[in-house]
């Protein structure tokens, strides 16, 4: 009953409009379609920093298995490959944002992704407006800068207290920005 009210309402505003002004209308909304394209190619570009972010990994591990004992046994070879993980964990993160992009963006301007509501476990999608969708993206970005904070602060050498407060601040201020983020929860 209500679908029907609504196409009711849609003749008559048809009904009212000129003819050059309903096939510009038409055609006006149809370049909504052109998301399409955002979409597809922050998918791909999702799906190309996952393979980068694991070659890194796999690059990191069979490094560090083949280095020397002398360098492992010093300390900086743990401290290569942790950098190497976190450096990965950082393009996953990365084309997650994507991922949330693209998905987000087809569904507010195209159409639901039918397939992806049948699963009620995964609730990434419940985007309603470009609100949500800048949130969700924003919270992701975080925690990319996050991980790119951990990788320098893990290549950085130490020589001064200042410098070691300076870090100490630096972890604190990214810990209660995580907090005033989640408070609201």
């Amino acid at each position: 009953m209500k679908e029907s009210k609504e196409k009711e309402d849609i003749i008559d505003l048809e009904k009212n409009h000129s003819l050059i002004e309903k096939y510009f209308e038409r055609a006006l909304w149809g370049t909504r379609y052109v998301v399409v394209m955002a979409a597809v190619f922050s998918t791909l570009s999702a799906i190309t920093l996952f393979f980068i972010g694991s070659y890194e990994i796999i690059e990191a591990i069979t490094s560090y298995c083949l280095s020397s004992i002398n360098e492992s046994a010093n300390g900086h070879g743990h401290k290569k490959i942790l950098a190497s993980f976190i450096g990965g964990i950082d393009l996953y993160l990365i084309g997650v944002v994507l991922l949330i992009f693209g998905f987000g963006i087809y569904e507010l301007f195209v159409s639901k992704i039918d397939i992806a509501r049948m699963d009620t476990d995964v609730t990434i999608l419940e985007v309603e407006n470009i609100d949500e969708l800048k949130n969700k993206i924003i919270k992701v970005i975080i925690m990319v800068l996050i991980v790119s904070f951990f990788e320098r602060v893990l290549n950085m050498e130490y020589s001064t207290p200042l410098e070691m407060m300076y870090f100490a601040f630096s972890i604190f201020a990214l810990a209660f920005g995580v907090y005033i983020i989640n408070k609201n929860k």
